[in-house]
């Protein structure tokens, strides 16, 4: 049983009446796991037929099941991008959005990545998709889950919110506030967030979400829906922000709003209430992103690109040595900040990178690996054995005739790049991300 901070319950017991009891109890019992399935790299009936474990569906997301497993985060399955971890009643804001292909959307509160890439699914790599966290290492633990999973339309951002308010005015087509609290929801999940908890802190809550949501409202365009969610029950934080939201933005109406208790649903716990703002315009877009690069550095990747890959790549650009590459049409943001202040904004997809100065090589990225299709590269499948000693970092054996670059695959979802000699398959997956 988690030893829960005396004011929390006395105010629990005062919130839930008779249903206290029940409430207390779900405290006893395991924390509820769960996965959702990527399906910008597997669709879910696929992944159902070669899951390492069993599921059961999360009522609220489609793509999202409830999992036994005390680790589903240590399968070559998760290292592939297959399913992303994520708490079965975290799942339920996103869906509220009704995020369709091609809009712009904006999670304001994106680290590590869960709501965002689980927004990203929606969309299937058409419009824009702005990831926000204003902390840089959490921005980095954002980068690797969105790198991981292959969402291509991403861009991520690193500001505060109200820096972002005033480049994106009434730009977005829907908006999550996936807001900073109190974390009583995570008290059984995450033992950190005990010690942390006070009624002081649920009163700072309160108070910056309401900063939030407001420079949110600024980005939102007329006819727009919000999504404004905790993992909290704090009546002060969940309900009396909201109201407070629609008595200072007249112009904005709540359509809905949930509170998921862990005693009457299966999951840890969650808030959420959509708005939609009834006037204001849309903003024009920003131009689209042109970048150049050199003829030489351009030829090399060429020759390598019709070694490796099956498909040729049209938005190549060279920033600091290295190559980068984007979706035609994706705009560019940078031109609204100062130059000090571009920092902040990751608009580009690394490439790869030039070895050698006599002779350069093309050195591929991950980040290009991840986000590439079975069929789009000249692969190597390994077994799961296999599989596992490369996500090690080790060298493994493979078929003679094979040579160069190969995207090492497992179940036909890619894990990255090996490069093959006499036999012998080098490993380049990343140091950082080695099992």
């Amino acid at each position: 049983m988690v030893d829960l901070p005396e004011a929390f319950k006395e105010r629990m017991k005062a919130q839930l009446g008779a249903d206290y009891g029940a409430f207390i109890r779900s405290y006893g019992l395991p924390p509820c796991r769960g996965i959702r399935v990527n399906t910008l790299k597997i669709s879910v009936e696929e992944f159902k037929k070669i899951s390492p474990f069993a599921l059961e569906d999360v009522p609220w997301e489609e793509r999202g099941f409830f999992v036994e497993s005390d680790s589903p985060g240590k399968t070559v399955f998760h290292a592939a991008g297959a399913y992303y971890v994520q708490e079965p009643s975290a799942m339920s804001a996103v869906p509220e959005l009704n995020v369709c292909p091609g809009e712009r959307v904006l999670d304001l509160c994106a680290a590590p990545g869960g709501k965002g890439t689980q927004i990203a699914a929606y969309m299937r790599g058409e419009g824009v998709l702005v990831l926000n966290e204003p902390v840089p290492s959490r921005r980095d633990i954002l980068a690797q889950n969105v790198e991981r999973l292959g969402v291509k339309n991403a861009v991520i951002t690193c500001a505060p919110p109200q820096f972002l308010s005033g480049v994106f005015v009434n730009y977005f087509d829907k908006i999550l506030v996936d807001a900073p609290c109190s974390g009583e929801g995570m008290f059984k999940k995450e033992p950190n967030a005990l010690p942390e908890w006070s009624p002081q802190n649920v009163e700072m809550c309160a108070l910056r979400q309401a900063e939030i949501l407001d420079c949110a409202y600024k980005m939102l365009c007329g006819g727009g829906r919000l999504v404004y969610s905790t993992c909290t029950f704090s009546p002060q934080e969940d309900e009396g922000v909201a109201e407070n939201f629609l008595k200072s933005h007249t112009d904005c109406k709540l359509l809905k709003s949930a509170k998921l208790y862990p005693h009457e649903v299966r999951g840890e716990g969650h808030f959420y209430a959509v708005f939609e703002k009834e006037s204001g315009g849309r903003a024009e877009d920003f131009p689209a992103l042109e970048k150049s690069v050199t003829a030489g550095a351009e030829k090399i990747y060429r020759e390598w690109e019709r070694e490796t890959l099956k498909i040729s790549l049209s938005g190549i650009a060279e920033e600091d040595g290295k190559l980068c590459f984007f979706r035609n049409g994706a705009p560019d943001f940078s031109k609204a900040v100062p130059k000090n202040e571009r920092w902040r904004f990751r608009s580009m997809i690394p490439l790869g990178a030039f070895t050698g100065s006599r002779s350069p090589s093309f050195v591929p990225a991950h980040a290009l690996a991840t986000r590439l299709k079975r069929g789009e590269a000249d692969c190597l499948e390994l077994d799961e054995k296999t599989a596992i000693s490369y996500l090690r970092g080790l060298t493994f054996p493979c078929p003679p005739q094979a040579n160069g670059w190969l995207l090492a695959t497992y179940k036909n979802l890619p894990l990255g790049w090996c490069k093959a000699v006499n036999g012998t398959a080098k490993n380049h997956y990343p140091k950082g991300l080695r099992i």
